[in-house]
């Protein structure tokens, strides 16, 4: 399962602050049988951000999960969801609801993120939170169904293996 880790973050990309999400997201994707091929850092600017989410879903990166973290809280410069929105082909919500109804359970903030999640080609995209704990809190919620996810969709438009 080839994976880009994506932190959007002014401060990170500046060199301000640590980069402590995308570590936590990577270290859980590899316990989950993730291969991380790539992480980056972009600032919160609604441009670059599509730019990385189109390099590393585009088909020569052969990338079958994206995993973005920060960007997605109610500030003016919050902008991963739009910018997500504008690189996914469809909707593939139940990852980001069903992650906001975990967040619901550790904090009644959990109803202030505005992550989504969808699929560019062959690649499914989530935005997690910018919170390393949150992150921990989150990632197992959808872990189970990654390598179902990711052999679906290698075998889009042709036979189901097994079917």
């Amino acid at each position: 399962m080839r994976t880009a880790i994506i932190t959007i973050s002014t401060s990170v990309a500046n060199g301000d602050r640590e980069d402590l999400s995308g570590a936590a997201l990577a270290e859980h994707a590899a316990a989950a049988g993730a291969e991380v091929v790539a992480k980056e850092v972009v600032p919160d600017d609604r441009q670059r951000i599509e730019e990385a989410l189109r390099r590393h879903s585009a088909a020569e990166a052969r990338t079958a999960l994206i995993f973005t973290t920060g960007g997605t809280g109610l500030t003016a410069d919050d902008v991963t969801p739009e910018a997500t929105r504008a690189v996914i082909d469809r909707d593939a919500p139940g990852f980001a609801e069903a992650m906001r109804a975990e967040s619901l359970r550790h904090t009644p903030m959990g109803i202030l993120t505005r992550g989504v999640s969808g699929i560019a080609g062959r690649t499914l995209i989530v935005n997690f939170p910018g919170n390393p704990k949150a992150i921990g809190e989150l990632f197992g919620v959808i872990a189970p169904t990654l390598q179902h996810v990711v052999t679906t969709l290698q075998h889009e438009g042709g036979p189901t293996p097994g079917h």
